[in-house]
């Protein structure tokens, strides 16, 4: 049974009909441009395979009832336009948020009965909230017979639900990419306009998603200190933003060590990014791991966002992939995914190889998800 049919079965269950839709919101995974995207900077995320399909049935009166199926069933109800944030923030936050932010940036929010479910692991790095917020999206506005609002203005909406609902400063990288990537391709995006540019994978290149066995939480794990310093650096250097500065300036200047490191990581992973392009352009693995290689030891030494366990993973899989491709920690940090771009015919050895040299800390089976890249459907 698909992971659609579970859905609409567990809507059946829950209301006694069958729903008039089923929407689906994938997850993603960043490959390289993290933490640059509340700095106006460049990123390179890739839509995946897991994500969150919400069954709906339009109702009246202006009323949401819903079920997260794999949340133990838990239930939600409210009026729209007269809920409050949830507290403490949890899947009701999003469910409530997104049609508030809908309804203030004037996009049609109706009544529903909604049955969610999803499949990514929550606190792995690969943007649960933000499948969650667009899915809701979707199906929200489906429930009011609108037509399909824009992938950016279904974006602004669900980051404004993580700000003003859930208490996570994030920036719009990850409502984007879910919105507006393409299945098999990654995403280039200009988060100081919301330019896209689809950036399609080599055929015959594979990516891997690999589970740390650290689940993490943005709030709990600093997310908010660290766009509070890049905010720091940016006053401290008149700029408009990271994006507009320099490593020169940025060395230059008179700021706190930590605030440089942090500042350091930004300028250096925006042109990381722009070089990531270029190497995939070219079909050239080997300069595409050197990129996430620099790229994860700026995150684990000047952002401070990584910790042990992924830092021995990234090198467990850089060590088995060899020369072609490479790994990095991938997502805001303190535990959660990595992510690794390697030829497509090496998946089943580095794979095997992998779970031969590493063991997640609670000893549990080391969790592998292999996307494919040239817009194949994944495994």
């Amino acid at each position: 049974m698909t992971f659609i049919n579970k859905t609409r079965e567990g809507f059946i269950r829950t209301f006694g009909h069958e729903p008039d839709g089923v929407v689906f919101a994938p997850g993603r995974v960043n490959l390289i441009g993290e933490h640059v995207d509340y700095n106006d900077g460049l990123v390179l995320p890739m839509p995946i395979s897991a994500g969150t399909a919400v069954a709906w049935s339009a109702q009246g009166g202006g009323r949401i009832d819903a079920i997260a199926l794999d949340l133990d069933s838990a239930r939600d109800a409210f009026m729209l336009g007269e809920t409050a944030p949830h507290q403490p923030a949890d899947w009701r936050s999003y469910l409530r948020g997104m049609p508030a932010e809908m309804a203030a940036r004037g996009l049609a929010a109706g009544g529903a009965k909604l049955a969610i479910a999803g499949s990514i692991p929550r606190g792995s790095g690969l943007s649960s909230s933000a499948s969650l917020c667009i899915a809701l999206g979707r199906a929200v506005q489906a429930a009011a017979s609108a037509p399909p609002a824009s992938p950016r203005d279904l974006a602004r909406a669900a980051q404004a639900a993580e700000h003003n609902w859930a208490g996570v400063h994030c920036g719009i990288m990850d409502q984007m990419a879910v919105a507006a990537g393409e299945a098999g391709s990654a995403l280039l995006l200009d988060c100081r306009d919301l330019a896209t540019r689809t950036v399609p994978l080599p055929a015959d290149w594979a990516v891997l998603i690999v589970q740390s066995g650290v689940r993490r939480g943005l709030v709990d794990g600093h997310y908010n200190q660290r766009r509070r310093d890049c905010e720091v650096a940016v006053a401290a250097l008149a700029v408009p933003s990271l994006r507009e500065a320099s490593l020169a300036l940025v060395e230059a200047a008179d700021l706190d060590p930590v605030v440089r490191r942090r500042a350091r990581h930004v300028v250096t992973e925006i042109a990381r990014t722009e070089a990531a392009v270029a190497a995939i352009g070219a079909g050239d693995l080997a300069a595409l791991g050197r990129l996430f290689a620099a790229s994860h030891a700026s995150m684990r030494d000047d952002f401070e966002i990584s910790v042990p366990a992924v830092d021995a993973l990234v090198a467990s899989l850089t060590a088995v992939i060899g020369r072609e491709g490479g790994a990095r920690m991938t997502g805001g940090g303190f535990g959660g995914a990595v992510v690794a771009v390697l030829a497509a015919r090496e998946v089943p050895r580095v794979s095997a190889a992998l779970r031969e040299r590493y063991r997640t800390p609670d000893g549990a089976p080391l969790d592998i998800r292999h996307e494919r890249a040239g817009g194949l459907p994944p495994e």
